[in-house]
């Protein structure tokens, strides 16, 4: 069996772990990451702006 396809079976049986028992603490989990992308988009956009300008 892959590694590649074994890290993907058990990063999935563990978000769906943590979905089902903790619900509160998975959305936590989704806020902080898409919390985490925007601030990345914001950054990028920041130092696009000043190599621009």
């Amino acid at each position: 069996m892959d590694i590649k396809k074994v890290v993907t079976w058990v990063l999935a049986i563990f978000v769906l772990y943590t979905i089902i028992t903790q619900p509160a603490k998975a959305a936590d989990f989704v806020l902080i990451g898409f919390q985490g992308v925007s601030d990345a988009a914001r950054g990028i956009g920041a130092f696009m702006t000043e190599l621009v300008s």
